[in-house]
């Protein structure tokens, strides 16, 4: 069986998903901190904004560097896959945030709360996932934190059913119904991109472990 290639650019990569994982990590705790403490909304917006424009760079440099290189550490298509995957929790993380702000949103409902707290733990068990994935020794430990990864995403679902049911049934105000729906649809995607990051890692890791 192929194992790792720890060429140089081989750790480039290892370094630059690290990288992008304690960006994601940053950016989800910057939303669970604007949700929990509901004040200077505008400047929160603009701090995930920063974060946002971080991730869209260093998924760039990674984007870049598979296309000049020629021997990877792992499959092409999964290392795309990954880095794509980690851009885009970022990036609904940042779109929730933004629709919050631009809406005008009073209060932030409970359901946005806990999916916001699902995502930072979920976050958290990426970004440790990613570490071990450079040593092959711990890779069979990469599985462990995808299952948990997956239980995370399975409460996630949960948590925004019952809030979209409790939307329906307590809100009259069909505007407020479409904002929030927007809003708890961008934060369970995040719950869903890094179940794809926990596929495409436990793909790997059952490969080269």
């Amino acid at each position: 069986m192929v194992k790792f290639s720890f060429m140089p650019r081989g750790k480039i990569f290892f370094e630059l998903y690290e990288e992008s994982a304690e960006n994601m990590v940053k950016t989800a705790e910057a939303l669970k901190d604007m949700v929990d403490n509901w004040e200077n909304i505008e400047q929160r917006v603009e701090q995930i904004d920063e974060f946002e424009h971080i991730g869209d760079n260093t998924t760039h440099k990674i984007i870049e560097l598979l296309h000049r290189t020629f021997v990877t550490p792992f499959d092409q298509e999964d290392m795309a896959l990954l880095a794509h995957s980690l851009d885009d929790i970022v990036d609904l993380i940042h779109a929730a945030a933004v629709a919050m702000h631009i809406y005008k949103i009073d209060t932030p409902k409970e359901g946005a709360k806990e999916l916001a707290g699902i995502i930072v733990t979920a976050a958290k068990e990426v970004e440790v996932a990613l570490k071990q994935l450079r040593n092959q020794p711990k890779l069979k430990q990469v599985l462990e934190h995808c299952i948990e990864i997956n239980r995370l995403e399975n409460a996630a679902d949960k948590v925004f059913r019952s809030a979209m049911a409790e939307l329906f049934d307590n809100c009259n105000d069909t505007a407020d119904i479409i904002k929030w729906r927007e809003i708890l649809e961008h934060l369970e995607s995040a719950t869903d991109r890094c179940e794809d990051v926990a596929n495409v890692l436990e793909g790997v890791a059952l490969k080269h472990a």
